[in-house]
């Protein structure tokens, strides 16, 4: 298959931040099925300078609060013997990915936050950097939690992966839609064999 990438969603991906999206939802006075990001751009300029401060407050204390996933870094350690390239395309403020990036210890040249542009289910990020990689977006795997990076991998033409954290999803759009499913960085011999990764350290 000849991967030659890996894109990442950042927070219920790569770290846990702890987030409480229905307090913050409430909070803004959204209802619990409403995305808080697209809910926000179509708000007055008052009511979305409240609600951009709320967003503000909780993820800044979720940077404080973040732990990386079981394997994460065994995970990220064995594409680098691959020289796999590796990148994060996040809908978070880029200040809270930076630091949860830096308390949980991870190293990342390429981070796009929201921002930099569209962010996910818009596939621009993804295609961004596959350009600045010169590397076509079948040669890359986009791994999220969540539809919109599953979508968003699919509309820019990667391979996807959808990361349950041993959680039961029966959101179709989650466990249909991708093309492959990780429970666990720890375990992820499954996924590299799919991927044809494991026959390229031998």
């Amino acid at each position: 298959m000849n991967i030659l990438g890996f894109i990442f969603d950042l927070d219920g991906t790569l770290v846990n931040s702890k987030l409480d999206f229905d307090a913050m939802r409430q909070e803004m006075g959204l209802r619990q099925d409403e995305s808080i990001l697209e809910s926000i751009e179509q708000m007055d300029k008052a009511e979305a300078h409240r609600c951009r401060t709320i967003l503000q407050q909780h993820e800044l204390r979720g940077a404080s609060n973040a732990t990386a996933m079981h394997g994460v870094h065994e995970f990220l350690h064995y594409l680098d013997k691959l020289n796999i390239r590796r990148a994060i395309v996040t809908r978070n403020a880029r200040i809270m990915a930076t630091q949860m990036l830096q308390k949980c210890k991870l190293n990342f040249d390429t981070l796009i936050a929201r921002e930099d542009g569209p962010t996910k289910p818009n596939p621009w990020a993804i295609n961004h950097i596959c350009e600045s990689w010169n590397v076509q977006p079948h040669r890359v795997v986009m791994v999220g939690d969540f539809r919109f990076d599953i979508e968003a991998g699919r509309r820019a033409g990667t391979k996807t992966v959808f990361f349950s954290n041993g959680k039961n999803f029966d959101d179709p759009d989650l466990t249909s839609n991708a093309d492959w499913s990780l429970n666990s960085f720890d375990q992820p011999e499954n996924l590299f064999a799919a991927l044809g990764l494991l026959r390229r350290t031998e």
